[in-house]
């Protein structure tokens, strides 16, 4: 019985002692959770596993949600990262004070809203006002900007998304078209136009087009004009972007509680290191615009 006892100690002693050496390894591991953004999802993940393949000492997690989730969780203390492809509203900004939350914003890459069709569609350009009417179901043929007749079918966000908030307040001006389809995400919108050569639907540019300023097979950019004087532009192009000649372009955020310190300081970092930035681009985004690298370096990064 004795010999039974001091090999059932040995053995609780050995798990003590194993499970002891576990936590250990998972309290020294960093952890950061990033949420929101569906355009930013793929980018973000793809930033962290370089990061973690950099610093094995950091764990990050990615998901996606939606802006409207990613500040969400912020305001909730549940993330410490909320991507976001839109700005915080007042209503968040106030929900953040009195929940004791410090917005802390870091502008990581630039993003060209694309207007994308099926391949079969002639459509070649639209002005910024054409868009929106068709998007608030003004025009609702395509007949009335220049194509054969064809009724309108449009794709659009779900109201969680900062595309959605965005692109209502830049380019529509106005509410959606009740007979837009509401997709969980840009892929989705990707897939739909793929199928419908009377769609048309709004993307982040990095969904539709890569590093190499090569369109994905299956859909077409719409070139956008600024008005009917100006000349259309692609946003596959990153010098269109850039300079501000495409008109729907956008900074790609990220909101933190307070100036962030330690690991998930050196991982903001890291995103907008020159190392970083080139991820940006092989992702099919662009980099940090200038007056934006300009407010980063003002917020002391």
């Amino acid at each position: 019985m004795k010999g039974f006892m001091k090999l059932g100690c040995l053995v609780a002693g050995f798990v003590l002692f194993v499970f002891g050496l576990l936590s250990g390894e998972a309290l020294s591991q960093a952890m950061i959770q990033v949420k929101g953004s569906d355009s930013e999802v793929n980018l973000v993940q793809r930033l962290a596993e370089v990061f973690m393949k950099k610093n094995p000492d950091v764990n990050i997690a990615v998901t996606g949600g939606g802006s409207g989730t990613g500040i969400a969780a912020l305001i909730n203390k549940k993330t410490d990262i909320a991507n976001s492809s839109r700005d915080l509203s007042p209503k968040e900004e106030q929900a953040a004070k009195q929940a004791g939350v410090q917005p802390f914003r870091v502008v990581f890459a630039t993003d060209g809203i694309s207007a994308i069709v099926h391949p079969e569609n002639p459509i070649q350009k639209l002005t910024q006002e054409q868009l929106g009417k068709i998007f608030k179901g003004e025009i609702k043929d395509w007949k009335e900007v220049g194509r054969k007749e064809g009724k309108i079918s449009l794709y659009g966000r779900q109201s969680n998304s900062g595309t959605y908030v965005f692109f209502r307040g830049f380019v529509v001006k106005a509410d959606y078209s009740p007979h837009m389809k509401s997709m969980n995400g840009n892929a989705q919108i990707v897939e739909a136009i793929k199928k419908d050569k009377d769609g048309i639907g709004y993307v982040a540019v990095g969904y539709v087009v890569n590093n190499k300023g090569e369109v994905m097979p299956g859909v077409k950019i719409v070139n956008i004009a600024k008005d009917a004087q100006s000349e259309a532009f692609s946003p596959a192009i990153m010098d269109n972007v850039m300079t501000g000649k495409y008109p729907i372009s956008r900074p790609l955020n990220q909101y933190l509680n307070g100036k962030p310190s330690g690991k998930l300081l050196d991982f903001i970092r890291f995103q907008i290191s020159p190392e970083g930035q080139e991820i940006v681009r092989k992702q099919g985004f662009f980099p940090v615009q200038k007056n934006w690298m300009e407010f980063n370096r003002k917020q002391g990064l």
